[in-house]
């Protein structure tokens, strides 16, 4: 099978993130939440008629890598050293508006956050890695009613942590490893049995990074180093790709007011001096791939 292509050139937003990750469309607020996590940021743009697409921007004093929506206002933030509540509403340099709900991985200098998302159930799953990747220093947690539990070690760059809309099972990967796994989940969400590969990318050498699922079970997978969201079925083929001009796409999600946009970050890092829209964050109506996608789940403390 070969995949439809299709070209993604519009930039969303021109701050360059030297790691844009964790975006995330808030229902309510009809915006986009994004991170950069090498320059500890929390950025954000205004997508409703009246906002003249506003822009925002949150200082910390740690990395922020992911988060989940609580209300009309409050977020749940994943940081090197914790999960935190966070009030949008907060200025620019938020550190004593942030409220801790759960360490993680507190007492270990060498790792912080990286890829996280709210769960059918209105749990958060959150992953770690070290912070120069170094490997197996990463776990994936899930956080819920008020239990933080680690389900998986071992990992050295979590990411593409997403869940199929029947609730069955649960995606994620260790990037190094080339393959994006399946996790069979029990009636509350838990992991039940060994984990299985679903999509394996170690024949195109492809890496791939952070992911999300559309409302039909598609899940899309941005390939880090390779200009591109791939969409796979529920069989696990390629059916879709989107191309966007920058190399480093870092992961994607969907949003609009109609789940009709797929919206992607990217990373200036290492990036080569001719990739010039390196950091950028991208959108693309997916109308014209006749793509639904699906509402991100509120997180329920």
């Amino acid at each position: 099978m070969t995949p439809n292509l299709f070209v993604a050139n519009n930039v969303f937003d021109d701050r360059a993130c030297q790691l844009g990750e964790g975006p995330l469309w808030h229902p309510l607020q009809q915006r986009w939440y994004w991170f950069d996590i090498l320059q500890n940021r929390l950025l954000a743009k205004d997508t409703h008629e009246n906002s003249l697409q506003a822009q925002y921007s949150w200082q910390f004093d740690e990395m922020v890598s992911a988060a989940g929506w609580l209300d009309e206002y409050m977020l749940l933030i994943a940081s090197e050293t914790g999960l935190y509540k966070f009030d949008t509403r907060s200025p620019s340099s938020p550190q004593a508006s942030k409220q801790l709900v759960v360490e993680l991985e507190a007492n270990n200098p060498l790792t912080r956050s990286n890829d996280g998302r709210s769960d059918p159930w209105g749990g958060f799953w959150i992953g770690t890695m070290g912070k120069q990747a170094q490997q197996g220093l990463g776990s994936i947690y899930r956080y819920y009613q008020g239990q933080l539990r680690q389900l998986v070690t071992d990992i050295t760059i979590s990411n593409a942590i997403c869940f199929a809309p029947d609730k069955t099972c649960a995606y994620y990967t260790d990037t190094p490893s080339q393959q994006i796994m399946r996790q069979a989940l029990d009636t509350q969400g838990w992991p039940v049995g060994k984990a299985c590969v679903w999509v394996d990318l170690r024949a195109q050498n492809r890496n791939p990074d952070g992911a999300v699922v559309d409302a039909h079970g598609n899940l899309w997978n941005a390939q880090w180093g390779a200009s591109e969201v791939v969409c796979y079925n529920l069989e696990g083929q390629a059916i879709l790709r989107v191309a966007f001009d920058a190399k480093q796409i870092s992961c994607p999600a969907f949003g609009g007011t109609h789940m009709k946009v797929l919206l992607a970050t990217s990373a200036a890092v290492d990036a080569d001096i001719k990739d010039k829209n390196a950091g950028m964050t991208f959108t693309i109506d997916t109308a014209v791939m006749d793509i639904t996608g699906l509402a991100e789940y509120r997180v329920e403390l």
